[in-house]
């Protein structure tokens, strides 16, 4: 079975022209993309096998998260000013000046859609060739919880996997909690975070379609207070690889 990796928050850039939409100055926002990028998942996630495809976000999920749902009444976050176009913090504060529905359309039509275009059509491309795909959602996540998230326990593993009840089958999600248990870190089954994406096209609909999500403790391979890689990363994503190469179904 084939695999398409999503890797939607990896990245720090906003562009230049859509920096103004922002009130907070440049040291704090430059806090709060440290706090919310899952920085480096797109070295660690790097496509593993020759069947792995990866869809990278470019742009950062302060912009637009093209993780969330796209209407704001199907986001259970957008109750915290975290849908798909935030308008919080992670602390709860304000990020960006309110502009309105037409805004929020525009800001979703240039980035949003584009990035799940390029997602339904590299599920669609490994169906059409193999009958199956598989879809990996890659993150990472702070040792210690942000205001924002739902559970606000400390004790926090090394790994978590995400599932989804009609995406990801017993089976895989059993894998997934296996292998990584197998390099010797600590996995929890949706804690602190849940959930699996696929494309909203074939969600809940199409079972040749499984997902399950992957999240690293960012502990394990960068220094959380400043950002910077730690000297193990490599040996981090090499142990990931292993791993990952567990998840196909038989």
């Amino acid at each position: 079975m084939s695999i398409v990796v999503h890797i939607p928050h990896s990245s720090t850039l906003i562009p230049a022209a859509e920096r103004s939409a922002f009130v907070l100055n440049d040291e704090a926002l430059r806090a709060e993309l440290l706090r919310m990028t899952d920085a480096y998942t797109d070295e660690l996630f790097a496509p593993w096998a020759d069947d792995v495809t990866a869809v990278v976000y470019p742009y950062s999920r302060l912009l637009v998260d093209p993780e969330r749902f796209r209407e704001d009444a199907e986001e259970p976050m957008a109750a915290r000013g975290m849908g798909a176009v935030y308008t919080r913090t992670s602390h709860g504060e304000p990020l960006r000046a309110r502009r309105g529905d037409p805004e929020r359309l525009r800001l979703l039509t240039a980035y949003y859609d584009p990035h799940h275009r390029a997602l339904a059509e590299a599920v669609a491309a490994k169906l059409q060739r193999h009958g199956r795909c598989l879809v990996v959602d890659a993150h990472s996540f702070r040792s210690r919880p942000l205001p924002c998230d739902v559970h606000q326990s400390p004790n926090r593993p090394d790994i978590c996997i995400g599932t989804d009840p009609f995406h990801t089958p017993p089976a895989l999600a059993q894998r997934a909690v296996d292998a990584f248990a197998a390099e010797g870190w600590s996995v929890a089954v949706n804690r602190p975070y849940a959930g699996a994406l696929v494309p909203i096209e074939v969600y809940g609909v199409d079972a040749r379609v499984s997902a399950i999500m992957v999240e690293v403790r960012r502990g394990l391979y960068m220094n959380e207070a400043t950002g910077e890689r730690l000297t193990n990363l490599a040996g981090i994503r090499a142990q990931l690889a292993q791993a990952l190469s567990g998840l196909r179904l038989s």
